[in-house]
């Protein structure tokens, strides 16, 4: 663990919050104060694809559980860490087992401005809302993991409009919802009326997802995002499966819900007719505070993807 990148990050906690204290028998695992917070600190290098590739401990992650912990992600690029809080990921990896070296395999990819966490069997999720050292350092003085967001179904569908926006994409939604969405959060933006052209065999099922992105000027369709507040998540998936069977070129996923329906996402992804179209390797689960901290970021002009 004795690189420049995660030495400057440590520097950059310990600025904040005092000196940090390595656990007993462990690299790679630090605490913060009396016990504020303990960090589990991964690197790894950016390779050709955009891809980082970590490997997470079992007798490590054992060391986090019951503390406000965090998974710090650490890349040789100027990119920002990521810091996983644990207590959101813990029932995932205690659902899998790990490598034969008692290692859980898992990647960081970048991309399309988004940066989301791929766990093989349980699918990607979003963490452009864990990026930087301001969600470490609201989760020690708040003494909080995350603030739990409140959003509805209509406010999550204008948020994700208005991202795909801000990136210069087309946006498509529903012309039932298009009236229900709030203002209030965004200005309002321009809104396509038309599925684009090669999808005729799915238009009626294209034209009941919840938004989408379109390519402006390729007519391409650049990203799905069903949200799922109260309805079943299996219909989003069924949605999605036969889009991707369609057609494949079609690649980008997103099912948007609650932080509760988490462990529904992983149980249903993970079923062999969604494994078996590649779509359990395509679908990226986003918080509602997920969508509003990207809103925020994309707003601002702070793209960490």
């Amino acid at each position: 663990m004795a690189n420049v990148t995660t030495r400057k990050i440590i520097a950059e906690i310990e600025a904040c919050f005092g000196e940090m204290r390595r656990l007993p028998r462990s690299n790679s695992m630090f605490v913060v104060g009396d016990e504020a917070a303990r960090v589990y600190f991964r690197y790894s290098k950016v390779h050709k694809r955009r891809e980082a590739f970590f490997g997470l401990r079992k007798v490590d992650l054992l060391q986090l559980e019951g503390h406000n912990s965090f998974i710090a992600l650490l890349t040789d690029d100027v990119s920002q860490p990521v810091f996983l809080p644990y207590a959101a990921f813990e029932g995932m990896f205690q659902q899998i087992s790990p490598a034969r070296d008692g290692q859980y395999k898992v990647l960081l990819l970048r991309g399309h401005g988004t940066r989301e966490l791929y766990v093989p069997g349980r699918g990607r999720f979003n963490v452009n809302a864990y990026t930087g050292l301001e969600t470490i350092r609201q989760g020690i003085e708040a003494g909080r993991l995350r603030e739990r967001r409140d959003l509805t179904h209509c406010q999550v569908q204008t948020m994700l409009g208005a991202i795909g926006v801000i990136k210069g994409y087309e946006v498509f939604v529903p012309a039932n919802d298009a009236c229900s969405l709030d203002w209030s959060l965004t200005p309002r933006y321009p809104l396509r009326n038309t599925i684009p052209a090669g999808f005729a065999d799915i238009h009626p099922i294209l034209s009941e997802i919840d938004v989408i992105w379109v390519a402006s000027g390729r007519n391409e369709i650049e990203g799905l995002f069903e949200v799922e507040h109260s309805t079943p998540i299996y219909s989003g998936f069924l949605r999605f499966n036969d889009v991707l069977l369609t057609n494949p070129n079609v690649s980008r996923f997103f099912i948007a819900s609650n932080d509760q329906r988490r462990d529904l996402f992983i149980r249903q992804l993970a079923r062999p007719t969604f494994r078996r179209s590649g779509l359990s390797e395509l679908t990226s689960y986003l918080e509602y505070a997920n969508v509003a901290d990207w809103f925020a970021r994309a707003n601002k002009g702070v793209d960490n993807g």
